[in-house]
């Protein structure tokens, strides 16, 4: 090669470095309103006031559960240092750290991130939904009526991860003069280091993943433990005052959530992304084997943009940053590359707008959706949304999913109706989540067809959803799962070889005997050879009719004996389940409320 023409391939390899640079998504990102990113040299009032405008919008007490159906969302991210400074947290609201580890970014002030009941009565916390807290030090100091330290009375879509709580964790609240602490209905944390006590007081169940407590004290229903040190031992049903515990001593393979992160000296952020864990036990906040995204390689969204808008960055392999916000999606976000991520910040909001799906991924390994809501939309031409996502392509073989490097989906949250949803202008979704390739872990869903809604009421035809979860595929997982209130089967499972680790539900209200009365709560297909279940509760509340359900778990009768320690709860109404497993276990009713089977 002579002289000049290496001048000239220099110069064109440099030409096209400059141009793969700039083509890249700027970092850092051009943050929309609804992200507050703060640092430990910002004035602590200044940091205060715009929290507690937000809890102002999103939160408190008058009226009960205000903000529960906002259309405002809300990211507050902290630098590593330390904050003196309260932060109360309302609906889709999300507290998260941008440190390598939690203790990166440390609350120093009494009350540090905490989120109250949303109801000062009997009701409690059991509205007080989507909201969630990451990846940060709590060193709350504040005696509550329950206890000494940081308070996270929540209900279901409320999680906290990678967290350490310097003294208790308090997962309900006792508010004077109410005689008796307020209803919960939780919940879920992973990856928790607790110095002092754990009290779950009046929460009817939890899940707990991979984490490490000091002492745990108590719970009402169904407390399940995969991976967690200092939880109490195995005990079936709460005779004797002890507490009904299902615990699995390692969890069998999960990827935490990926998590964001700053680089101080630039102020580049950066994306984690956590490996694959097997036989976990205990908080781990080590970064050995977590792969770093620069945000070049990440699309930030903007609320304007349309389902064209991501699919085309998508398409690219780009990563999916959803900022907080309500996005009307007109047709399935295609998430196609192996690996890809799409991570929500601030509880963004998806919406079906053309009776579409919401995200549809293809037959690729690795995908990791996380940290969203999926919301059915009206229905187009009398059709409803076929599903809100749908994992696997729907035609052709089966994907295997890769053991390897499985999909995952954590804290990733679908509902039917609530902001919306009436008989004159009704909502639907046939399935919130349809798996249909093998290899898939949900780490804390919520499927949740609405029993309460903006305007009130909901009914039959208002917000019409037949299944929560469809499970095809082989060797899926499920790490703390709740499904409530579908018109059919709140859960199919036509897979080999599944596994749910906590599972809680509820029937609907307002159906009648002929049309409820071949369903159930937690079904598995008659060909299916394995399949196991750790603390599996189906409810019902019966409110407008008398109406009887043979048996909350339905399953081929080999498999009765691979669910352990589940269990049927009589909430209120009429009617009540007949059996527990297939024709096995007692009847829950108003005469024998609970009932945990082999007890």
């Amino acid at each position: 090669m002579g002289l000049s023409s290496y001048r000239y391939t220099l110069l064109l390899c440099t030409v096209l470095i400059v141009v793969t640079a700039s083509s890249g998504e700027p970092n850092p990102p051009l943050w929309p309103e609804s992200v507050s990113v703060f640092s430990p040299s910002d004035d602590m009032d200044n940091i205060t006031a715009v929290i507690a405008n937000a809890y102002t919008i999103n939160g408190g007490h008058t009226p009960a559960n205000h903000g529960q159906f906002s259309d405002r969302r809300f990211a507050f991210l902290f630098k590593p240092g330390n904050y003196d400074v309260d932060c109360p947290v309302g609906y889709y609201t999300q507290i998260m750290g941008l440190g390598s580890k939690p203790s990166d970014v440390t609350f120093t002030s009494p009350r540090g991130v905490y989120s109250r009941e949303q109801d000062f009565s009997v009701g409690g916390a059991l509205s007080t939904f989507w909201r969630s807290a990451e990846n940060f030090r709590s060193n709350a100091t504040t005696k509550w009526n329950v206890g000494v330290g940081m308070m996270w009375a929540v209900s279901q879509a409320a999680p906290v991860r990678r967290l350490e709580v310097a003294n208790d964790l308090l997962l309900f609240e006792y508010e004077p003069p109410i005689p008796a602490a307020g209803e919960a209905s939780g919940g879920f944390f992973a990856n928790v280091k607790v110095g002092g006590k754990v009290s779950p007081g009046s929460q009817q169940q939890w899940f707990s993943r991979d984490s490490t407590v000091a002492q745990w004290g108590g719970g009402v229903w169904n407390m399940v433990f995969t991976g967690v040190a200092g939880s109490p031992s195995n005990h079936c049903g709460n005779l004797g005052g002890k507490t009904p515990s299902t615990n699995v001593e390692k969890t069998p393979r999960i990827s935490e959530k990926p998590y964001i992160t700053i680089e101080s000296s630039s102020g580049k952020f950066f994306l984690q992304v956590p490996p694959l864990k097997i036989e976990s036990r205990g908080a781990n906040f080590s970064t050995a084997g977590v792969k770093s995204i620069d945000f070049s390689q990440v699309y930030v969204t903007r609320t304007t943009d349309t389902a064209a808008v991501m699919n085309k960055k998508l398409s690219q392999g780009l990563h999916l940053l959803l900022t907080p916000g309500i996005y009307k999606i007109d047709e399935p976000l295609r998430v196609n590359h192996a690996n890809q991520i799409v991570l929500g910040l601030g509880l963004a909001t998806l919406v079906a707008s053309n009776g579409n799906g919401i995200i549809s991924v293809g037959n690729v390994p690795g995908v990791r959706i996380g940290g969203i809501i999926l919301q059915a939309g009206p229905m187009k031409g009398g059709s409803a949304s076929p599903y809100l996502l749908q994992w696997g392509r729907a035609v052709g073989k089966q994907y295997p999913g890769d053991p390897k490097n499985p999909g995952s989906l954590h804290d990733v949250f679908c509902r039917v109706g609530g902001p919306d949803g009436t008989s004159a202008n009704p909502v639907a979704a046939k399935v919130m989540v349809h798996i249909r390739s093998g290899n898939v872990i949900g780490d804390n869903m919520w499927m949740w067809r609405a029993d309460h809604a903006a305007n009130g009421s909901v009914t039959y035809s208002s917000n019409a959803c037949d299944n929560g979860l469809i499970v095809d595929g082989n060797n899926v997982t499920m790490l703390g799962l709740a499904v409530e209130h579908t018109e059919k089967d709140l859960l199919v499972w036509n897979g080999e070889n599944g596994s749910t680790y906590f599972y809680q539900s509820e029937l609907p209200y307002g159906v009648t005997q002929s049309e409820y009365s071949d369903y159930a709560g937690y079904r598995v297909a008659t060909n299916v050879k394995r399949h196991l279940g750790y603390g599996i509760g189906v409810y019902c509340f019966f409110r407008d009719h008398n109406v009887t359900v043979q048996s909350g778990i339905v399953c081929p009768s080999a498999l009765e004996e691979s669910f352990i320690h589940p269990l049927t709860v009589f909430l209120n109404g009429y009617g009540g389940i007949q059996h527990i497993v297939n024709d096995k276990g007692n009847a829950s009713n108003t005469k024998y409320p609970l009932v945990h089977y082999k007890c």
